[in-house]
């Protein structure tokens, strides 16, 4: 009952935290985001990072990682998504520069859109064309600039499983360029802002787990169903060690 009657003030806590933010990086932001370049993106991560990290503090709900220390090398990585809040929790969660998968469609959304479309590689999910562009380019991040993101769930996973089914993309890229897949759980964030409702936030631990890599080396696309189904073993295995929120 208590956690009802407070959750709508916190909530009104995190926005205004969020706007206060936001009105500090967003100048030196779209300085950064007039040229597109690597190392302007870089220094992009870098801000949003530092933002991050500073709002999670703020807001009560301070980011951990924990697991695996991955070197230093490129990785096609893989992560449940369960809350508006995975994207965001990804850049102080990652210890490595990464482009992330995202929707065309988020990119319409005043401002917010903008400075989304800025970080992400765009697809649009229903148009073969626009993802077969959008595999072009994450081939080409993975050789010249960074690690990449997908959300292998496609969609929020709203099933009060630990996740729901994957979709082939990132394994067939993983396979394509021989890139080992980085697995990382967010078992948190589902806690600290459920999906059903935009006000149901809540402090507490906000943890990320970074798993060991999946090697792909000499795998082929006949291959890609049982790397998808370990990929979805081993995560699954792992979230189902943290609580789901009733």
């Amino acid at each position: 009952m208590l956690k009802k009657i407070l959750q709508p003030f916190y909530a009104l806590w995190v926005l205004l935290t969020f706007v206060v933010g936001l009105l500090i990086v967003l100048p030196f932001y779209l300085a950064l985001s007039t040229r597109n370049t690597l190392r302007t993106r870089k220094a992009i991560a870098r801000l949003l990072t530092g933002w991050m990290k500073a709002w999670f503090l703020v807001m009560g709900m301070p980011m951990t990682v924990s697991g695996y220390k991955p070197p230093r090398q490129r990785y096609v990585v893989v992560a449940n998504h369960i809350s508006y809040l995975d994207p965001l929790a990804l850049f102080p969660a990652l210890p490595h520069y990464f482009r992330p998968l995202g929707k065309k469609e988020f990119s319409e959304v005043p401002l917010l859109g903008y400075l989304y479309s800025q970080i992400t590689v765009m697809v649009e999910r229903g148009d073969a064309k626009s993802r077969a562009r959008s595999m072009r380019t994450l081939w080409r991040i993975l050789k010249e600039e960074g690690d990449i993101l997908i959300f292998p769930e496609g969609t929020f996973n709203e099933t009060g499983k630990p996740l729901k089914e994957f979709h082939n993309g990132a394994f067939s890229l993983a396979i394509n360029t021989q890139t080992p897949i980085l697995p990382v759980i967010f078992p948190d964030t589902v806690h600290r802002w459920h999906y059903s409702g935009w006000w149901k936030w809540w402090p507490g631990p906000n943890r990320a787990i970074i798993l060991p890599p999946v090697p792909v080396t000499d795998l082929t696309l006949d291959d890609l169903p049982a790397l998808k189904q370990r990929l979805f073993d081993i995560m699954w295995e792992e979230l189902s060690k943290y609580p789901y929120p009733a």
